[in-house]
């Protein structure tokens, strides 16, 4: 079984969100690993404030949360590693993102069973995990949720990658924890060989 987020893992989530928010009056600068707080009132220093970020967020998974495309090779790569594998898709959507979100990833190639999550992702890992008696592999871009299945789910090995070239370098990372990937290529030869390797 393949594990996989969506956003800035098979999505290129900031580039959408970040043309949302222009279209609401703010501007996204990437200067940390981070949502709301690379979000800016044009000529302000100063990033928005949680609520406004949040307020933010939800409507963009109510109106326009399909307006994303795709990480490079992304939809190739879960193509081939579900000839041998379940794909599943595990994100931290909001509930009323759903549907949107199923229809995005159909749109592009990726129509694998939804799961939506809330909070760390390492419970919901491990119960993923128990559906099935093969090996298991998780893949997101956030340490947290990587560290959380770590605790929950030992088993499973874990991949990290950030599909957003801009984003990446400012991305908290522990390799020698959870294996890193710049691009979905190798990631997709790495899991092919954790699954395989395991059996």
């Amino acid at each position: 079984m393949v594990i996989v987020d969506v956003d800035e893992v098979v999505a290129l989530f900031m580039q959408g969100f970040a043309r949302f928010v222009a279209r609401r009056g703010y501007e996204m600068r990437i200067e940390r690993f981070a949502l709301f707080q690379n979000i800016f009132r044009p000529g302000e220093s100063a990033s928005i404030d949680l609520a406004t970020g949040r307020s933010l967020f939800d409507d963009f998974f109510r109106t326009e949360g399909e307006d994303m495309e795709p990480a490079p090779g992304a939809a190739e790569a879960l193509a081939a590693l579900s000839e041998t594998a379940q794909v599943v898709i595990l994100t931290n959507a909001p509930e009323h993102g759903r549907t949107g979100r199923a229809r995005w990833l159909a749109r592009h190639g990726m129509d694998y069973p939804l799961v939506i999550n809330s909070g760390p992702k390492g419970p919901a890992v491990a119960a993923l995990q128990r559906l099935t008696e093969r090996p298991a592999a998780f893949v997101d871009d956030l340490l947290p949720n990587l560290d959380s299945a770590a605790i929950h789910a030992p088993a499973v090995r874990r991949f990290q990658i950030v599909a957003d070239e801009r984003l990446r370098p400012f991305a908290p990372a522990e390799p020698d924890r959870h294996a890193w990937h710049d691009d979905w290529g190798t990631l997709r030869q790495a899991l092919e060989r954790s699954i395989l390797s395991s059996e």
